[in-house]
C-alpha cells in the first residue's frame, strides 16, 4: 500500500474483532451456496496488532531496500497506470444504439478518441466463466470454471463450482456447545493464477474490486482485493431474502422464496397494533442441538400507515418509511460463549394497511467486522467501510430472486440496484484517486442485473409482460447505460492521461430469453435418461429420482449436459472410448436439429463437444456437451436445478427475461479504450496478456491470449468506433470470430 494510506488502513484494521467458527449451507439463486465459516481467535487479534505496527516501523527500511534491489518496476512499461472499468453484461448492440441516438456522449467521445469493438467472450458465455478467463488469461479447460453450478461426480450432489467451504474436522464438546479446535477450510476452486498476482511479484501494485470468482480472496504481493461474485451471505447461501407479511393462505405464507414469515398482530399497552417476530440468521453450529440463530424484533405501524417503528433485540428503534429503503442495519446474532456474528441488511416497508408487508435483503457480511475473509488484506474491506460507510458484500447483491418471485416489484428492485451501484462508484473513484501507477480494476454488476430483469420491456410481446404495464419501465436499461456514461465523464481525466491506458470492458452481451428448454425432459423422451418410477414424467430437484443404472446423460446448471461416464461418475455406465465418443456425437447431432414446436424453428445454433473443443488439463471436468442456444432460448429453470418436467418447452414468464447463456457468437462483450489496438476481433482472453505487456512484462507461456495494443506507434492500428451496420439486433457481430481463435502463436506450457 502506498505509504500515505498505511496509517488509515492500520487504524481501520485495529477496529476488527475476533470470531469463532460457524458453518451454514443454504440454497438460493440456482444451486447450493458457498457455505459459511468464520474464523479467528484472540491470538489472531494479537498477531494483527503486531503485524500492523511492524509494517509502520519497518516501512522506511523496506522502501530503501526495494529501491536498491528492485529499482523502478515501471521502467519498461508502455503505461505506468492501467485502469479497467468492468461493466458486466454491457451489450455492444444496445451501446451502439444509445450512442447513435446521442444518449451516451462520453462513450461516443471515447470511441472517437480511441477504439470501440465487440469483445469475443468465453465458452460458455456466462459471468463466472468469462471473468475467470479475464483473471487468468486461459480458457475454462485450464481454470476449471464452466458454470455457477456443477455436480460432485462421487455423489451426483450439486455443488458451487467456484468455492468450497468445509467445517473444522476436530471439535470439542463442552456441555451444550460444540467448539471447533481448528479452522474451517475455505478454498477457491478456480485453477491457474490471477494476472495481478504475477504483476505483484514484479512489484507492480494492483487494486482489484469486485471481480467475480475471487472468493475466498487469494493472497498476493503488492495489492489489495475486494471479493465479488460468489461471496455468500451470512446464511451461507448466494442470497436468501426474508419477507414478513400478515397475508397468508390457510395459515401458510402467501408468497414463495426466501425466508417467509407469517406475522400476527397483537395490542400494545396503549392499544396500538404491535407485531412480534424474529429474523432468521445462520446455522447455530456451536450448539450441539443445532438450529438457527435468530433475533427477536417488534414492529409498530403508525396510525397513518406511512411508517413503522422497528426494534431489533431491544436495540435502538428504527423508523421505516413506507416506500423507502432503510440504511444498512447491523444484526448481531448470539453464537454462544459471548461470541457475536454480525451481518447487515436493508429493510423496505412495502405496506402497513390493510396488510403489513416488510421485505429484508439477504443478510450481508458486515465489511466493517467481516465474519469471514472477503478482502486481501482483510483490513481492506474494513478500510472501505470506515471511510465510505457500510456496503453490500454479497456476491450476487441485487436481489433478482425476490423480484422473480414477485415479493418485490420492479421499482423496489431498481432502487436497490442503483443503491449498490452508488456504493461501487465510491469504491472505484477512491481507488482512482489513490493510485497514480499500477493496475486498477473495478467490476460493476448493475448493467448485468438490470438487463436480466428488465429485458422484457424491450420486447412488448414477451410472455412475462402479460397483464403488466410495459411502458412504465421500458427505459430502465437505458437509465443504467446512461449512468455508466456519467461515470465515464467523472473519470475522463484517465482517458486524456498519456501515462494511463484506460479500458471499458464487458464479459458478454445480452439477448432475449422467451422460451425455456428442459434438456432432462428431452433426454427422458429420447431414452437417454430414466427415472426410478417408470410411469413418472417428472422428478425432484438436483437429479432426485433418477435411475443411474440406465441413465446415460443428464443436465445440471445453465449451459451443459453430462454423460454418465464410467470411471468418472459414481454410477457411470458409459464406457470410455468408442462408446463415449459415439454417444456424445449422437446427442450433439440430435440437439442440433431440435425444433421448437411453437415456432417451427431450430433453437440450437451450435453444440460444442468438450473433448473436441477444449485442450486444457481440466477438460475432463467439463460438461461433455455445451449447448449454444439461439437467441430467445435457454436452459429452463427446472433443467438448471436437475429436474425433469412433463414438457420439454415452456414459456419464460418470469421477470428474469434477458440472458447470455446462449451461443457465444450472439453475445460478445464490449471493448473501449483510449489506446489503439491491432486487431478487429479482440477477445476477452487477450486482456490479461495485454496488460502484462503494457507494464513491460513478458506474457507467461501458459496464457492463451495475445497483445492487442501496438508494441510501438507503427501505422495500421485500429481506431474509432465499429461500423454500426455490423451489429445485428441480438448484439452479435455477424462473422465475428469467437474464442478460441485457433492455436496460440506461443507454445503452450
Amino acid at each position: 500500500m502506498p505509504s500515505p494510506k498505511r496509517p488509515k488502513l492500520v487504524a481501520a484494521f485495529l477496529a476488527a474483532l475476533p470470531a469463532l467458527f460457524v458453518a451454514s449451507q443454504a440454497h438460493a439463486y440456482i444451486g447450493p451456496g458457498a457455505g459459511f465459516a468464520f474464523v479467528g481467535s484472540l491470538m489472531v487479534l494479537i498477531a494483527t496488532f503486531a503485524i500492523a505496527f511492524s509494517i509502520i516501523l519497518t516501512w522506511p527500511v523496506r522502501l530503501v531496500y526495494r529501491q536498491l534491489t528492485v529499482g523502478n518496476p515501471y521502467k519498461h512499461a508502455k503505461s505506468r497506470r492501467v485502469v479497467i472499468l468492468g461493466l458486466d453484461g454491457m451489450d455492444p448492440g444496445l451501446l451502439t444504439r444509445f450512442m447513435r441516438e446521442g444518449r451516451m456522449p462520453n462513450f461516443s467521445k471515447l470511441a472517437e478518441h480511441g477504439v470501440f469493438r465487440p469483445l469475443d467472450t468465453s465458452v460458455p458465455s456466462m459471468s463466472p466463466v468469462a471473468w475467470s478467463t479475464f483473471a487468468t488469461g486461459v480458457d475454462a479447460s485450464q481454470h476449471c470454471i464452466y458454470d455457477f453450478l456443477t455436480r460432485d461426480p462421487c455423489t451426483y450432489a450439486p455443488m458451487l463450482s467456484s468455492t468450497d467451504i468445509v467445517a473444522a474436522k476436530r471439535v470439542l464438546n463442552v456441555g451444550r456447545y460444540t467448539i471447533p479446535l481448528g479452522k474451517a477450510r475455505m478454498k477457491l476452486l478456480q485453477k491457474s493464477q490471477h494476472f495481478w498476482k504475477l504483476l505483484g511479484e514484479k512489484h507492480i501494485f494492483s487494486i482489484i474490486q469486485r471481480v467475480p470468482i475471487t472468493f475466498p480472496p487469494v493472497r498476493f504481493k503488492n495489492g489489495m482485493l475486494l471479493s465479488g461474485m460468489c461471496v455468500p451471505d451470512l446464511r451461507g447461501s448466494q442470497g436468501t431474502f426474508s419477507f414478513f407479511s400478515t397475508e397468508s393462505e390457510g395459515g401458510q405464507a402467501k408468497f414463495i422464496g426466501g425466508e417467509q414469515t407469517v406475522l400476527r398482530r397483537s395490542r400494545g399497552p396503549d392499544g396500538s397494533s404491535v407485531i412480534r417476530s424474529r429474523i432468521v440468521g445462520p446455522d447455530h453450529t456451536m450448539l450441539r442441538s443445532g438450529g438457527r440463530m435468530t433475533l427477536p424484533f417488534t414492529l409498530v405501524p403508525s396510525a397513518d400507515g406511512r411508517e413503522a417503528v422497528l426494534t431489533i433485540d431491544g436495540g435502538e428503534p428504527i423508523t421505516l418509511v413506507q416506500g423507502e429503503y432503510s440504511d444498512w442495519v447491523e444484526l448481531d446474532f448470539d453464537a454462544g460463549l459471548h461470541i457475536k456474528v454480525r451481518g447487515i441488511a436493508k429493510f423496505y416497508l412495502l405496506s402497513t394497511q390493510p396488510e403489513v408487508n416488510l421485505y429484508m435483503t439477504p443478510i450481508h457480511i458486515d465489511p466493517e467486522k467481516p465474519a469471514m475473509p472477503i478482502a486481501h488484506p482483510e483490513v481492506y474491506a474494513i478500510y472501505l467501510a470506515k471511510k465510505q460507510g457500510k456496503f453490500a458484500t454479497l456476491g450476487l447483491a441485487e436481489d433478482t430472486w425476490a423480484l422473480n418471485n414477485r415479493v418485490i416489484d420492479e421499482k423496489v428492485f431498481f432502487e436497490q440496484a442503483m443503491c449498490f451501484y452508488e456504493e461501487r462508484e465510491r469504491m472505484f473513484l477512491d481507488a482512482v484517486a489513490q493510485s497514480k501507477q499500477g493496475l486498477i480494476t473495478t467490476v460493476f454488476d448493475t448493467t448485468d442485473r438490470v438487463q436480466h430483469m428488465f429485458y422484457r420491456y424491450l420486447d412488448p410481446t414477451h410472455p412475462a409482460n402479460e397483464g403488466k404495464d410495459v411502458e412504465r419501465h421500458k427505459d430502465a436499461i437505458e437509465q443504467v447505460y446512461r449512468r455508466m456514461d456519467q461515470l465515464l465523464g467523472k473519470v475522463w481525466h484517465l482517458v486524456d492521461d498519456p501515462d494511463t491506458t484506460f479500458m471499458v470492458i464487458s464479459d458478454h452481451g445480452f439477448t432475449n430469453f422467451r422460451r425455456c428448454v428442459n434438456l432432462n425432459s428431452w433426454l427422458r423422451e429420447n431414452g437417454y435418461l430414466h427415472l426410478l418410477d417408470e410411469d413418472a414424467t417428472q422428478s425432484g430437484e438436483y437429479l432426485d429420482g433418477i435411475d443411474w443404472s440406465r441413465t446415460r446423460a443428464f443436465a445440471l446448471g445453465l449451459t451443459g449436459l453430462f454423460i454418465n461416464r464410467k470411471g468418472r461418475e459414481k454410477n457411470g455406465i458409459v464406457e470410455e472410448g468408442t462408446e463415449y465418443r459415439r454417444l456424445v456425437q449422437e446427442i450433439a447431432d440430435k440437439l442440433s436439429q431440435l425444433v421448437d414446436p411453437q415456432t417451427g424453428e431450430g433453437c440450437v445454433r451450435r453444440v460444442a463437444v468438450s473433448h473436441q473443443f477444449f485442450q486444457g488439463p481440466y477438460r475432463f471436468d467439463a460438461p461433455d456437451l455445451l449447448i449454444g442456444w439461439e437467441g430467445g432460448y435457454r436452459h429452463s429453470w427446472e433443467c438448471a436445478t436437475g429436474q425433469v418436467t412433463a414438457s420439454v418447452f415452456s414459456d419464460n414468464d418470469r421477470s428474469w427475461s434477458g440472458d447470455h447463456c446462449v451461443d457465444p457468437s450472439i453475445v460478445p462483450g464490449v471493448l473501449l479504450s483510449n489506446r489503439a489496438i491491432v486487431t478487429e476481433t479482440p477477445r476477452l482472453i487477450d486482456v490479461p496478456a495485454s496488460v502484462m505487456r503494457l507494464f513491460g512484462q513478458e506474457i507467461p507461456r501458459y496464457m492463451q491470449g495475445e497483445m492487442i495494443f501496438p508494441e510501438d506507434d507503427a501505422p495500421g492500428a485500429v481506431r474509432g468506433m465499429l461500423d454500426p451496420t455490423s451489429l445485428s439486433q441480438s448484439g452479435a457481430a455477424p462473422g465475428a470470430l469467437i474464442f478460441p481463435r485457433g492455436e496460440s502463436t506461443r507454445d503452450q506450457a
